[in-house]
């Protein structure tokens, strides 16, 4: 892991998201340092993966502020409403930040190199010989140069996961998402993919990651999170947390889980 900077990368403030009447976050303040390696666990529902998809506005919160990389996003001050999805200064703060989901995601008609490569040709507007050179950069880092040509159904999910972790590094992202990255995974392919995020970290990437790999969690992460019902109901260090949880939400959940 890499020492963290004291500024904050990402933060929440009074963060606020309802589906219909089921209000999934509930005045969420929460900061992460650059550098810093944040792992969130609890329960399905609890509302993991609607906290990431706020960071990345893939869901619009009805109140609170997003900051990332410090500086106020998605919307006019701190009185103005969010923005709609579309939009020049949306997209720009997008681009700071990669996301890894369950699913791979990948373009079926392109291979893995065209698929790391596609981003930085048709968003950045890369010369394609840069584009290329750096997608087998990438794609080497996470140990498939061999798989280059390979299209996704040719490859493993595995394999798969890791070419999508090389699309998103592909934007130069100044922070880095995984939503249950490895959940999808065939058991013995999960390794893999989780050694590349650990190089990730090694390396200094800021990272929030939802997972139920406890053991990752355990060994990767700076500081680990419990959420349950829409709050933040823990926080503390890995030694912390899973060896003296305060809460007893965070108990059962860790007693429940570990035994499996």
């Amino acid at each position: 892991m890499a020492e963290a900077d004291s500024r904050s990368m990402i933060r929440l403030c009074r963060l606020n998201k309802h589906f219909g009447r089921h209000h999934v976050l509930k005045d969420i303040d929460l900061d992460v340092a650059a550098g810093e390696v944040l792992t969130i666990i609890g329960p399905s529902g609890s509302g993991k993966s609607t906290l990431l998809r706020c960071i990345n506005y893939l869901e619009v919160p009805e109140s609170g502020e997003i900051w990332i990389d410090g500086a106020l996003a998605y919307r006019d001050g701190s009185g103005g409403h969010f923005r709609g999805h579309s939009g020049s200064r949306v997209a720009a703060v997008r681009a700071k930040i990669g996301m890894v989901f369950q699913q791979f995601n990948l373009f079926p008609h392109l291979t893995a190199l065209e698929n790391v490569m596609e981003g930085p040709l048709t968003v950045l507007r890369r010369p394609r010989r840069e584009a290329i050179a750096a997608a087998r950069e990438l794609l080497s880092q996470v140990g498939l140069s061999d798989r280059a040509d390979y299209f996704p159904e040719e490859l493993s999910g595995g394999q798969a996961q890791r070419v999508a972790i090389a699309r998103a590094l592909a934007m130069g992202p100044k922070v880095m998402l995984f939503d249950e990255a490895t959940s999808a995974l065939d058991p013995e392919l999960v390794g893999e993919v989780l050694a590349v995020m650990r190089n990730l970290a090694g390396g200094g990437m800021t990272m929030v990651v939802v997972t139920h790999e406890m053991g990752f969690a355990r060994q990767v992460s700076d500081r680990v999170i419990f959420m349950d019902d829409g709050r933040v109901s823990e926080s503390g260090t890995p030694d912390t947390l899973f060896t003296h949880p305060q809460n007893p939400r965070t108990q059962d959940f860790l007693r429940a889980i570990l035994q499996h």
